[in-house]
């Protein structure tokens, strides 16, 4: 199934599909049906758990109408919080400057519902805070079910769907060093800004993903593939992912984790931050950047099974 949110008359609603048949719950339901709850968003959705998809499903076999492709879509949803983990390709480590804990931990920096825009909603490239906006296609985890140190034998049983996330990052406020040479990472105004998180274009429920391990992810830059790899490739899976951020928070449903970015980032071909192109894992050839992300721009970001998260840099 998937669950997406549409623009209608000024107002965002659910949409869900499943087998190419579309509805839009809301128009299905009295509006004093006691089950209309479990459709007011996507996150109501979640919540709902089995109840409201078995709900759906029956929805569903009522009628349909179009395909989701047929309507306006928003972010899918909009998370109260999105847990990210950086440096978690080994192509990415090779290609930029490396922190001591790079790859040997996951990175841990969060985005807030503030950052988050979604499918052909404008990136704004605001000059005045930053002129190195890179972008990074990543395979997005949304969570289901709760849960606290979820041991990583159970933690795939915790997810709802998964989505697409664009972790825009301002590079410059990314890397620092110091005198000796030593690099750290000031992840908190790097990564945090407004139309920093392009979401969607919708979820795809964890059941017609399969394994999230066995997926191609893509970036494109006005037709240009920039990135290329396999999920198969990360450091940390997304189960140890889940069980990473356990430990700090009660994972809640409609939270997500974002799960790291491959090679080929803008960032590989900037030396003076020390950036090393290394051409991504080498099973599809990539176009080296010839910089960093300007006004008229368009990023599309794919994974396999989930589609395109497509997006346009404007000027701030």
């Amino acid at each position: 199934m998937k669950v997406a949110t549409i623009r209608r008359g000024g107002e965002t609603l659910l949409a869900l599909s499943d087998k190419g048949r579309t509805m839009i719950p809301r128009d299905m339901l009295a509006r004093d049906d006691a089950r209309s709850a479990h459709f007011a968003d996507a996150t109501s959705f979640i919540r709902g758990g089995e109840q409201a998809r078995a709900f759906a499903h029956e929805l569903l076999a009522r009628g349909a109408i179009a395909h989701l492709e047929d309507f306006d879509l928003a972010a899918p949803m909009l998370p109260s919080t999105i847990l990210l983990s950086g440096s978690n390709y080994t192509e990415h480590n090779r290609e930029k400057a490396n922190t001591p804990i790079s790859g040997k931990e996951p990175e841990f920096f969060v985005k807030t519902s503030d950052c988050v825009i979604g499918p052909n909603e404008d990136i704004v490239a605001d000059t005045l805070f930053t002129k190195k906006l890179d972008a990074e296609t990543e395979l997005a985890v949304v969570i289901g079910k709760p849960g606290r140190h979820i041991p990583v034998e159970r933690a795939l049983d915790h997810v709802f769907g998964y989505t697409i996330i664009n972790d825009l990052t301002a590079r410059e406020r990314q890397v620092r060093r110091n005198e000796q040479g030593f690099v750290w990472y000031e992840l908190g105004r790097a990564k945090a800004f407004e139309t920093s998180a392009p979401l969607g274009p919708w979820i795809v429920t964890a059941d017609e993903v399969g394994d999230p391990q066995n997926l191609r992810l893509r970036t494109r830059i006005n037709g240009e593939l920039r990135q290329s790899s396999m999920t198969s490739n990360m450091i940390f899976n997304c189960a140890r992912l889940i069980h990473f951020f356990s430990a700090n928070f009660t994972l809640r449903p409609g939270m997500v984790i974002a799960t790291g970015t491959p090679g080929g980032t803008a960032w590989s071909t900037d030396a003076e931050l020390g950036g090393k192109w290394i051409g991504g894992a080498g099973d599809e050839p990539l176009v080296p950047a010839k910089g960093y992300l300007q006004p008229g721009d368009v990023i599309e970001c794919e994974v396999e099974k989930i589609g395109i998260l497509r997006n346009r840099v404007v000027p701030g």
